[in-house]
């Protein structure tokens, strides 16, 4: 097992997200912020070996306006150099690495212009990783998307587009249930259809599921990923102390996670937190891991 944290480290005073309006577009302005984001990327990656933290979820704006019309440059050539340097560090340090674009993409839209937005989306992400010379266990997690009134159709719409896209997209793309429309076992159902691979969301299922207890949800998961997938990714979040249902916790509740690590202990799969104080309770998750003999 792997255990890592989203995009934004807390301790070291470097950002790889940095972007800019983009009213203040230029070739320039763009090189100098991507060059900031691949180094600090590079130093987040080292803190996080130290650590004995080897998950991170690489932020989608790396490379701000990326898939917009006004980007033209190529950065991946200009920036090739340094890209291959990140992904050597991460190959050599066995570090899993995954990508997730916001909720505005969405690949079972009735809308032609959201649907050719969000395929640019989806190649600039799986550009980032193949210019790292990562393997398909690198991996991109959207939502399933809409329900527009027919969830069957939806559902079916989505197993379609999916088996239209690009191969270097289809290698690298993972769905994950939600908290609200798609359910764990909609998303196996779609995963049945189209062969790809269902990633676990610990909390959403707690708000949205069909009965399956946590274990038996990892086991089913788990048969979707296949060798060249790598293992199976499970996203991680405790619940909010007091606050609305459904919100993220500032901090870890490890009794919680150790309880997690019980329920699954039959099963190998990597975890991120989505706890927003990111890289603290990572340190801490990573320890209670180990006490329970599941790192890798």
């Amino acid at each position: 097992m792997k255990i890592g944290y989203p995009c934004i480290n807390r301790t070291i005073g470097c950002k790889s997200d940095r972007t800019f309006r983009l009213k203040s577009y230029s070739e320039d302005r763009l090189i100098e912020t991507v060059q900031n984001n691949l180094d600090c990327l590079l130093e987040i990656l080292r803190f996080n070996i130290d650590q004995d933290i080897r998950f991170f979820r690489i932020t989608s704006d790396l490379v701000p306006f990326a898939s917009h019309p006004v980007n033209r440059f190529d950065w991946k050539g200009f920036f090739a150099s340094t890209f291959t340097e990140i992904g050597k560090f991460i190959r050599s340090h066995d570090i899993r690495i995954s990508m997730h674009p916001d909720q505005f993409n969405v690949i079972n839209t009735k809308n032609p212009d959201v649907s050719k937005r969000t395929v640019a989306e989806l190649e600039y992400h799986a550009m980032v990783l193949d210019a790292m010379h990562l393997n398909s266990s690198a991996k991109i997690q959207i939502h399933v998307g809409g329900v527009y009134g027919n969830k069957p159709e939806s559902m079916n719409r989505f197993i379609e587009r999916y088996a239209q896209l690009p191969k270097q997209i289809r290698n690298r793309l993972v769905i994950e249930n939600d908290d609200r429309l798609y359910t764990l076992s909609d998303c196996l159902s779609i995963s049945r259809g189209s062969g790809i691979p269902v990633l676990f969301d610990t909390f959403h299922h707690q708000l949205n599921n069909s009965g399956e207890s946590i274990s038996e949800a990892v086991r089913k998961v788990s048969a979707t990923w296949t060798a060249t997938d790598g293992l199976p990714m499970a996203d991680y979040i405790s619940q909010a102390v007091g606050n609305r249902k459904g919100n993220h916790a500032e901090s870890i509740d490890l009794g919680d996670f150790a309880r997690f690590l019980v329920q699954t202990k039959d099963c190998d799969f990597d975890v991120m937190l989505e706890i927003k104080d990111k890289e603290a309770s990572a340190l801490k998750a990573v320890a209670v891991a180990r006490e329970n003999d599941r790192l890798g």
